[in-house]
C-alpha cells in the first residue's frame, strides 16, 4: 500500500511542476498513510513486579536472574508488564527480552549494567552495518512482538571504564568485519567478541514488530543507544537522553520501517538520529530500505540532528522530518551522506518547520563522505528532498550544501522558505539538478532599496 502511495506521491509531486513551492499536500499524504501503520506494542494487562523474582534496588545484588524468571513468567502468562520500584537495580549481562513483555521503570528506578564485557555472550546483531556475531546489547530483543520499555526511569549502561575506552582498538576488528561483508563471508562465520573491541549497543531490536520505547531517560551507553534493526511499527516518545560517551546516537533505525519518533530531548555524543540500511553488500543483499518513518516535536542537542547513512546501501525513502528544533549546539542540522562504494538510494525526503541556533551546517547533503570509495562505481541515487522551513541563526561553515558526482548528480531538491541569519558560505552546489529555491534568505533579508543621494547620480553630459 504504501509503496504503491508512494509512487502517486511522486507522480504528484512532478506535477506539481519546477516551480512549485508547496509540497505540503504531498508530506501530509504521506504522513497520514504512514501513521496508519503504526500502533507500537501491544502491553499486556498482567502487572507483575520485578522485585516478586527477587530483585533489589540496593545498587548491589546482581539482578539479572530476576528478570530473566520474569520473560519465562511472561512466555506463561503470554505476556506481562514488569513494573520496576524506585531504586537502583545492578545487572550482570544482558537483559534478553521475550515476547509480550514491557518493562515499566517507574520514576526513580534505574537500571545499571556491570561494564565487564565478558559477562555479555556472543549474539547475532549488526556492527556499523555488518551483519556478525558480536557481544550482546545490554538490552536485546530477537524476533520478538510486542516488545516495551517505557516509564519515567533511567537505563544507565555504565560503560565509562571499559567499552567507551576501546575505539582506540577497533580498527582491526572494523577492518576485518567490513572485508567479511565485500567479500561476502557467511554470517555464520563472522564472529567477533573477545579481542576484536567492537561495542555492543545499549538497546537493541532486531526482528522485532510492534516496539514501543517511551519515557526512559538513557545514559553511558556502550556505544549506539536505540538500535531498531530490520523491524517494523515502531513508536520511540518522550526518551531523554545524557548520552555523551563515544559514538552514542540516539535512535538508529536500520532496514527498519513504519516508525515514528516524537518528543525526544536529546543530548547525545554523537548523531541524534542516524537513519540507515546496511553497509554495502550486506545492505545489497539484504534489499531492506529504511522507510516509512516520521521524526517530530523533537529537540535536537549533540553532534547532528539528523543524519542519512553513509550505511545506506539497501535504500532509505519516505521520511518526513518536522516541527523539531534545538536543546543546544548541534555541529549539522540535516546531513545525508554517502560515497561510490555504497550505492543505494536516497528519496522522498521532506522537512518541515524545522530551526535551529548556532550550527557548523544547516543542510549538508554529499556523495563524497569522507572522500572514501572514490575509486568504485557504487554510485547512490539521491533524489526528491522538499525542504519547506528550515533555519538558523548562525552557519559557521555554509549554510546550504549540495554535493552530487558527476556519474550520478543529486536531483530534484527543493528549498522553501530557508533563512540562516550569518553564514560564511551560504551556497554550494555542485553536480546537481533541478533544484529550485523560493523566498530563501542566507546572510539576513535585504530591505527596500535605498535612494540615490544627489552625489551619486551620474547625469548626462
Amino acid at each position: 500500500m504504501l509503496k504503491h502511495l508512494f509512487s502517486c506521491l511522486i507522480l504528484a509531486a512532478a506535477s506539481l511542476g519546477a516551480a512549485a513551492t508547496d509540497h505540503s499536500a504531498v508530506r501530509e499524504a504521506l504522513r497520514d498513510s504512514i501513521l496508519s501503520s503504526i500502533s507500537g506494542a501491544e502491553i499486556s494487562g498482567n502487572r507483575v513486579k520485578i522485585t516478586d523474582f527477587g530483585a533489589k534496588g540496593d545498587g548491589m545484588k546482581d539482578c539479572r536472574k530476576a528478570f530473566e524468571k520474569a520473560m519465562r513468567h511472561a512466555d506463561k502468562k503470554g505476556g506481562v508488564r514488569i513494573s520496576v520500584p524506585p531504586g537502583t537495580y545492578y545487572i550482570k549481562g544482558p537483559v534478553t527480552l521475550t515476547s509480550n513483555v514491557c518493562i515499566d521503570l517507574e520514576e526513580g528506578a534505574t537500571l545499571k549494567f556491570d561494564p565487564d564485557p565478558e559477562l555479555y555472550p556472543v549474539v547475532s546483531t549488526s556492527w556499523e552495518g555488518t551483519f556478525l556475531y558480536n557481544y550482546s546489547p545490554m538490552i536485546y530483543g530477537y524476533g520478538l512482538k510486542n516488545v516495551a520499555i517505557t516509564g519515567k526511569g533511567t537505563i544507565d549502561g555504565n560503560a565509562m571504564s571499559t567499552f567507551a575506552t576501546w575505539k582506540k582498538s577497533q580498527k582491526a576488528g572494523q577492518k576485518r568485519s567490513r572485508d567479511m561483508n565485500h567479500n561476502a563471508t557467511p554470517v555464520s562465520e563472522r564472529i567477533f567478541g573477545d579481542g576484536y573491541y567492537l561495542r555492543p549497543q545499549l538497546i537493541q531490536l532486531y526482528e522485532c514488530s510492534g516496539v514501543t520505547v517511551e519515557g526512559v531517560k538513557i545514559i553511558n551507553s556502550p556505544f549506539w543507544c536505540v538500535h531498531l534493526l530490520k523491524s517494523e511499527n515502531i513508536i520511540c516518545r518522550s526518551i531523554r537522553y545524557d548520552a555523551k560517551l563515544i559514538n552514542n546516537d540516539g535512535i538508529d533505525p536500520e532496514c527498519s520501517r513504519n516508525i515514528l519518533i516524537e518528543d525526544i530531548y536529546f543530548d547525545n555524543g554523537d548523531d541524534n538520529i542516524a537513519i540507515k540500511s546496511g553497509r554495502d553488500n550486506d545492505g545489497w543483499t539484504l534489499g531492506s530500505p529504511t522507510e516509512n518513518v516520521i521524526i517530530r516535536n523533537c529537540h535536537f542537542k549533540g553532534l547532528h540532528a539528523v543524519v542519512i547513512g553513509s550505511e545506506m546501501s539497501a535504500g532509505v525513502r519516505n521520511i518526513i522530518i518536522e516541527d523539531c528544533d534545538y536543546s543546544g549546539y548541534c555541529k549539522r542540522g540535516i546531513y545525508v551522506k554517502t560515497n561510490p562504494d555504497r550505492g543505494g538510494f536516497v528519496e522522498n525526503i521532506h522537512v518541515s518547520n524545522c530551526r535551529f541556533g548556532e550550527v557548523e551546517d544547516l543542510f549538508y547533503v554529499t556523495s563524497r563522505y569522507a572522500g572514501e570509495g572514490l575509486d568504485n562505481d557504487r554510485y547512490s541515487t539521491i533524489r526528491g528532498i522538499y525542504v519547506d522551513g528550515l533555519t538558523c541563526d548562525k552557519a559557521t561553515a555554509a549554510a546550504l550544501v549540495v554535493q552530487g558526482t558527476s556519474q550520478k548528480p543529486v536531483s530534484d531538491i527543493y528549498f522553501n522558505n530557508v533563512s540562516a541569519g550569518d553564514a560564511k558560505i551560504g551556497i554550494s552546489f555542485s553536480n546537481t539538478t533541478g533544484v529550485v529555491m523560493n523566498d530563501c534568505h542566507i546572510g539576513g533579508i535585504a530591505g527596500t532599496p535605498t535612494q540615490a543621494a544627489e552625489k551619486d547620480k551620474i547625469f548626462d553630459r
